[in-house]
């Protein structure tokens, strides 16, 4: 999630300070609704999605601290907390109530842009590899949802280990993979002999001379790379 995708929902009830972040926040990239209280917060939030909330502290009827809470009963959104109390003991009572953030008023604008793009870098969630549907080499495909390698209508048996080595380089075409990547992956333990030793029993299914791999390449010092067709 990027700031110029995020959608943000300012809660504070000055009015004057609301509409500061609104315009401020919109000129950096976010889209912002705002809201002077608890009640209009949950009103904005059941018809919208947030992916942030900017949220004061000292609010009357029912306060920062308190919305927060009651919204982790049913909600991950990340909150910032906005306040005027900056002591430690404030600090980590907001914390408690399930804000990610905590930022002290008077606070520089360009501070809290800063804090919402890094809440926002770390609650996204990891990139998922698009699995392709069938990948060509030569005259063999392989199909990375059911494991199968096939030369034309032959399904080529393909070991477990193989079949996961496989996946992993028809997910990421093009991208050299490190033995290290591929030990993060959880295919192989990142000593070269196990690695090569894998890539080498996969070539001889793969490639039409295995002496001189076409698909499954190696990168000098780097590790290998598929390049399918």
């Amino acid at each position: 999630m990027t700031a110029d995708l995020a959608h943000v929902l300012v809660v504070d009830d000055d009015a004057r300070l609301r509409e500061l972040l609104r315009r401020y926040l919109t000129e950096n990239g976010f889209r912002v609704a705002t809201a002077a209280n608890a009640g209009e917060a949950r009103l904005r939030m059941a018809d919208l999605a947030f992916d942030l909330i900017v949220l004061d502290v000292m609010m009357p009827a029912e306060s920062g601290l308190e919305l927060t809470h009651d919204l982790r009963r049913t909600t991950q959104v990340p909150i910032l907390l906005l306040t005027a109390m900056g002591e430690v003991d404030d600090r980590i009572r907001g914390l408690e109530s399930g804000a990610d953030d905590y930022l002290a008023k008077p606070f520089e604008p360009r501070e809290l842009v800063l804090r919402l793009r890094t809440i926002l870098k770390r609650t996204a969630p990891p990139l998922v590899p698009l699995r392709p549907a069938a990948v060509r080499l030569g005259a063999v495909v392989f199909e990375p949802g059911r494991q199968a390698l096939r030369r034309g209508e032959t399904l080529i048996h393909l070991t477990q280990a193989e079949a996961a080595l496989l996946t992993v380089f028809a997910e990421r075409p093009g991208v050299t993979l490190t033995r290290d990547d591929l030990s993060a992956a959880g295919i192989a333990a990142p000593q070269a002999r196990t690695v090569d030793v894998q890539v080498t029993r996969l070539r001889r299914k793969i490639e039409p001379d295995p002496k001189f791999p076409r698909y499954l390449q190696t990168v000098r010092g780097k590790g290998y790379v598929l390049q399918p067709d």
